[in-house]
């Protein structure tokens, strides 16, 4: 840890814990910018909070300022991302918590964007405030995780989602899927829907189950994620339900350029549908590199993937995910002729296998949801 001294029993953690609740807040909303919460503590008593709602608005800092008032002076703020110190649509946090009279300023995870990257935490050390850095590091960093891919990368950070049985099979030899999982899970996943930037799916995926791919949460809240297709030729119905269905997010058509042109205008035609021509492999599929680089373009930071076996053999095999979540139910199909979350040819020795790294594992009604990284985001 980088400053004066702090234990992971100080009361400093208690506080980091309720700004990182405060950037949940608005996770999924604030891209191209990372979602980030602010305390302002003086005296032991929270006198100010905030989070950083949406690019454009302020940053977590200056809401908690501005609920503070005079009474920042000589207080300490707790941030979960270093304060950014560069002019952007809003000015430097740095100079603002500065002026502000901020004594001591606790910081989770340093913020890798090159127009930041330390210079927050010299500027305000430069200044006489007292910095400590890597509180709550990795759940810091965990949150963090699609800005981080997107900073270093161009490209979202690509979440792999799937609903198996005990003896791993997504569903029957005659394709039925409906439903592996219970009922509490299927909710949980309109939850992680709400915090993404994007679904993406393949063709099979649209034509076997004709999803909407939308957020349905209680009361109609939650917001609808963008829906990515990957169509190499154009197979998509234009009445499959998500071209249909009113929604304020759009539709990313992935194509070939091998695709039929007159097919491309009437889809284009569809509200909220937009066809892109993106180079195909040898085998005729989109390359999932340029689709993954437009996204990225687009400021598209997560994307949660709800396709088929193929996709996610094709997105592992390229090293291409990020992150696994399997919500496994208790339940045996047993036999060997169901479908798996994987279809090729896989590793021929288990040295070869892929490893899940920071690994969380909790219950969702009857199910367990199992989370872990593939290829974490560097620490910061």
């Amino acid at each position: 840890m980088d400053g004066f001294r702090t234990t992971e029993t100080d009361i400093h953690v208690e506080y980091m814990r309720q700004a990182l609740a405060l950037a949940r807040r608005a996770e999924g909303r604030t891209s191209p910018n990372p979602p980030v919460g602010a305390l302002i503590v003086a005296q032991g008593q929270i006198v100010g909070e905030g989070y950083h709602p949406k690019a454009g608005d302020p940053h977590a800092e200056i809401f908690a300022l501005r609920a503070a008032g005079d009474n920042a002076r000589g207080a300490d703020a707790y941030v979960t991302l270093e304060p950014c110190s560069h002019q952007g649509r809003t000015g430097p946090c740095c100079d603002a918590l500065i002026a502000a009279g901020i004594r001591r300023v606790f910081i989770g995870i340093c913020d890798p964007n090159p127009l930041v990257n330390g210079r927050g935490i010299k500027r305000l050390r430069a200044a006489g405030v007292e910095v400590a850095a890597g509180i709550l590091g990795e759940e810091c960093r965990y949150l963090c995780a699609p800005f981080i891919k997107h900073v270093l990368s161009g490209r979202p950070l690509v979440i792999l989602k799937s609903g198996i049985t005990l003896d791993g099979k997504t569903a029957t030899s005659t394709g039925a899927s409906q439903w592996i999982t219970g009922p509490e899970s299927r909710a949980h996943v309109h939850h992680v829907r709400n915090r993404v930037d994007a679904i993406m799916v393949g063709i099979g995926t649209v034509n076997a189950d004709n999803p909407r791919l939308t957020t349905r949460l209680e009361h109609g809240k939650g917001r609808d994620p963008v829906r990515v297709v990957l169509d190499s030729s154009l197979r998509i119905d234009p009445g499959s339900a998500l071209l249909q269905h009113d929604s304020p997010a759009p539709t990313l058509i992935f194509t070939s350029s091998r695709a039929d042109r007159e097919r491309e205008q009437h889809l284009n035609t569809c509200p909220g549908v937009e066809v892109i021509r993106v180079p195909h492999t040898s085998e005729g599929r989109v390359a999932l590199d340029a689709v993954l680089d437009v996204m990225g373009q687009r400021d598209i930071q997560s994307v949660l993937v709800e396709g088929g076996a193929e996709l996610n053999q094709e997105l592992l095999q390229n090293k291409l995910v990020d992150r696994i979540m399997l919500y496994v139910a208790p339940k045996l199909l047993g036999g060997s002729d169901g479908c798996g979350i994987f279809k090729g040819k896989g590793p021929h020795n288990l040295n070869a296998a892929q490893p899940l790294h920071n690994l969380k594992v909790q219950t969702i009604g009857a199910d367990i949801l199992i989370e872990g990284e593939v290829h974490p985001c560097l620490p910061v």
